[in-house]
């Protein structure tokens, strides 16, 4: 049960499911209620893609899927054998993916900065005291950090907290600065003006229903990349046959044009990328190539990356 749970978020942010039925010949069909494990607090990022990915899974299922929130260490532990926890690498899943999130730059309402620019300037200027909010160690809003970090030679005062949402309440409240979470879980405040966008951590900008355009970071840092991050659904492979399959068929079938994932990748500010098998392990590697290195580069993991299998991007 841990093991399923630690390695979440090998593409920054996943859920795992937990199989309590048999599974029946041909085409499977639950029995009994499916556990639906997100290492995150309630209402981040995986939290809101998951809760709309499961109602729509019950939909054709016809079981119940029950979200269990387990929350801590920035949902982190085991994520990468390159820190030496778990000897079970990405391509030991069968990956289900539903959208790709992009972070942003976003300062509280109460501060001063009103552009890139002059959030760079004011890190120069004071190393180490500006405070930055993220959902802790290998999540999505510090992996973009520190890209910012050794893009430009900024430091910072890391403070970590549960999940994206606390992060960003935290930035909202002003016992942060700032946060670089996932344009989903600040959307809510940018559209009410408690929080102010200043970049996306990418090379290309970002539509927010109403909002508007968020410009790329690239336009401040030129020549800046940074690989999306995908989200969906880890089943640990050894699983019956019949369930890989019925998922397979789901997804091809039911999430690939569903109108509810659209909604909410529309509105939140997320990229609608539905995709699974081979197809999704490409696309999540870019993310799991940058973060191991990142980690690595920083000291953090006890193997090199390319040791398992994660070569340098």
């Amino acid at each position: 049960m841990q093991k399923r749970h630690f390695l979440q978020a090998v593409c920054a942010a996943v859920a795992a499911l937990v199989f309590t039925g048999p599974a029946m010949a041909q085409q499977w069909k639950p029995t009994k209620p499916i556990n639906l494990i997100v290492p995150w607090a309630a209402g981040g990022s995986t939290d809101q893609i998951t809760r709309v990915t499961a109602a729509e899974l019950e939909k054709v299922l016809g079981q119940k899927v029950i979200i269990v929130n387990q929350p801590g260490a920035s949902g982190s532990i085991g994520t990468y054998q390159a820190l030496g926890m778990l000897d079970v690498p990405a391509k030991d899943w069968h990956l289900f993916l539903s959208v790709a999130n992009i972070a942003v730059v976003g300062v509280g309402a109460q501060t001063p900065y009103q552009n890139m620019a002059q959030l760079l300037d004011a890190m120069k200027a004071k190393p180490g005291e500006i405070k930055v909010a993220t959902a802790g160690v290998t999540s999505g809003g510090h992996n973009a950090m520190e890209a910012i970090s050794r893009a430009t030679g900024v430091k910072y005062r890391h403070v970590t907290y549960d999940g994206g949402n606390p992060a960003v309440v935290a930035t909202v409240s002003g016992e942060t600065d700032l946060t670089t979470q996932l344009a989903v879980e600040q959307a809510e405040m940018i559209r009410g003006k408690r929080i102010r966008p200043l970049a996306t951590v990418s090379d290309r900008p970002l539509e927010i229903e109403g909002y508007g355009t968020i410009e790329p970071i690239s336009k401040t840092i030129p020549g800046f990349k940074a690989a999306a991050n995908y989200f969906g659904i880890f089943i640990p492979k050894g699983v019956p046959p019949e369930v890989v399959a019925t998922m397979q068929k789901v997804w091809a079938e039911n999430i690939a044009n569903n109108a509810a994932i659209k909604a909410y990748a529309v509105n939140r500010g997320a990229l609608f990328a539905p995709v699974a098998g081979d197809a999704a392990l490409a696309a999540a590697m870019p993310a799991i190539q940058a973060n191991a290195w990142l980690l690595h580069s920083t000291g953090k993991t006890k193997v090199s990356p390319d040791t398992v299998g994660i070569p340098k991007p």
